[in-house]
Parts: C-alpha cells; structure tokens; sequence
C-alpha cells in the first residue's frame, strides 16, 4: 500500500508536474495521462481487495490524492471523479451491473465521471420521477467533469426523500443537453453544465436507492476526500517556495497543512467539524500560492508560469465540492 503512494508521487513529480503548465495553457488533459493512472492501477482505488482492489486504508488514499492535486490539478480532478462509481458498484446488490462494469472501471478501461451534488440542496436541481420501467429526470447538474474523456456517468437524482443513483452514457441528446464551461483555472477538466427534461432512465441503470437522510451522513467521507485537493497544492506551492531559498515559508506552511489534514481526519468522528476543516484547507492553499507569487516576483503573472496558475487553481478550490458551511468558514477566515 505505501508502494502505492510512492508511486502516486512519482508519478506526479515526473509525469503530472512536468506538464500541468502546458495543460493549463491548452486547456487540456492528454490522453496518456490517464493512460499512465490506469497502467500504473491508480483507477481501482476506491474498491475493496474482494472486487479486485487493493483495498486501500485511508492514510495512504489521502497521501495518493494529495500527491496527484500537487502534479496537475486538471488530472487530479478528473479522475478523482471516477471512484465514485467504483465505489458504488463494489457495494451495490446488483451483480449484474457490477460484473458488467466494475473490472473494466477498476483497469481503468473505462473511466467514468459523477454527478450527485445537485440532489443535496432543497429543493433538488435534478429530480427523479417514477414511471413504469424507471425514472424521468427534470433539472441540471451544474459541474459535470470529463465530458468527452469518460465512458460511463455516475448520477444521483432525488424522488421525493429517496436518492436514486445509477449509471448512464455520457451522451448529449434531445432530453440531454450539454452546455461547455469556460473555467478561470482547471479548463482540462472538460467541464460542462447538463440539463435534463424529461430524460428516461431505465430501472436496469439503477445500481442504488438510499434515504436522502443516510445520503447527506454518508457524503462526509467523500467531503473529507475532497479536502486533499487544497492541501495538494498547497504541498507544491511550499516545495516551489523552498526552491527559491524561502525555507522558513515552506516550513511555515508545512506545519499548518499537517494541523489542517488533522482537523480533517479528527472530523470523520465529528462531522459537524468538517466544514471548518475543509474551509482552512482551502483558505491555506490559496494563501500558499499567493505566498509563491511574491516569493518569485513579477514573473509570477506571466502565463506559462507555475505561480500564477497554482493561484487560479486555489481560486477554483474555494468553491469546488463546497457547500455554504465552508463557504461561511472561508468570509470568517478572510474577514480576519
């Protein structure tokens, strides 16, 4: 297991890192990125060893996820976004679904994108109406990942106090459409904005169906996954800082990503705790990065250089997978 964070590091310093300012410029993940995750059997994370994972323990995931949001942001997220559907599917009681998808999402031959946020507001963004055979769905979801890189899309949808997750091609159309998204920082995500009207999902997609109540209980987990992105970064910004001679400010923002990872991990055990957590995780990276710009000088704003884009990404990182919790931890954390 720790080989596998080892190699999650390598991986980004010699192959992410090396390219993410290309990748930002261009707007753009290459193919072999992914191809190097999958080779390299990081798309299998999320399943247990009984499916055919390595059965991670939390520790090393975060190293992993840290270590990937530190080498290229755009790639990071993008295939973050696939082990939700491993997950779901290494759990569900639908074998026929999970034979027919999950060893091929685990090789990382297929990969697959997630859409689940749009069902945790009330009232919901997107909608799940019974009829016979399945589901209509009405509404959007506004941030959909990997559109035109993904083969699969994992989404959740609200019928009433249920949430029903399933699985369907990514595929614009009549009932579907797709709507590009112009980003200020981490444009390779392909990111796009979908609406559904009137969309019929087959009850044979359908590999879930939970209480809004246990849904909402168990996206804790996946927020505090989620708050290794900023600590990534912030991790890179430091590193970067050092090698222009400012070790103490590298140090310095050393020792505050160690006391945030805890005050996330401490939060697994006291939920109400976590959007303060992930808040300092995203206030601290974007600190970092603009540390790294002063630190460097006027070069810093030219496009093609590392700091300003690591203070772009910071700026995407204040609002991804946030929820207004975090978003009134941060105006507390600026208004100091």
């Amino acid at each position: 297991m720790t080989d596998l964070a080892a190699r999650a590091r390598t991986l980004a310093d010699e192959l992410l890192f090396p390219a993410a300012a290309e990748v930002d410029l261009k707007g753009e993940v290459p193919m072999s990125h992914f191809d190097a995750l999958a080779a390299e059997g990081f798309y299998g994370l999320a399943a247990p060893k009984e499916t055919g994972g390595p059965g991670l323990d939390l520790p090393v995931m975060i190293q992993i996820l840290e270590a990937m949001a530190g080498g290229c942001l755009s790639t990071m997220f993008t295939w973050v976004q696939h082990h939700g559907l491993v997950a779901g599917l290494s759990l569900t009681d639908r074998a026929d679904l999970r034979e027919r998808y999950l060893p091929a999402l685990i090789s990382g031959e297929l990969k697959a994108g997630a859409s689940f946020a749009a069902v945790i507001p009330t009232p919901p963004r997107l909608r799940a109406e019974r009829v016979e055979g399945g589901y209509l769905l009405d509404g959007e979801a506004p941030f959909i990942s990997g559109w035109g890189i993904i083969d699969l899309l994992q989404l959740c949808a609200r019928d009433g106090d249920t949430i029903v997750s399933a699985i369907i091609d990514p595929v614009a159309g009549e009932q579907l459409a797709v709507q590009p998204l112009d980003l200020v920082a981490a444009q390779g995500t392909s990111t796009v904005h979908l609406g559904f009207t009137r969309y019929f999902l087959a009850d044979d997609r359908v590999y879930g169906k939970v209480p809004y109540a246990d849904f909402i209980a168990g996206n804790t987990f996946v927020s505090r996954l989620n708050g290794c992105a900023p600590l990534g970064l912030a991790a890179r910004a430091a590193r970067l800082l050092e090698d222009l001679g400012k070790a103490a400010v590298a140090a310095g923002i050393r020792t505050e990503i160690d006391t945030v990872r805890e005050r996330l991990d401490a939060s697994l055990a006291d939920p109400p705790s976590l959007p303060a957590a992930r808040a300092a995780g995203a206030e601290l990276a974007f600190r970092a990065a603009g540390a790294l710009v002063a630190a460097n000088g006027s070069t810093s704003v030219l496009a093609g250089r590392h700091p300003q884009r690591l203070v772009r990404e910071a700026t995407f990182l204040l609002v991804a997978a946030s929820r207004p919790e975090i978003k009134a931890g941060l105006l507390e954390l600026f208004s100091r």
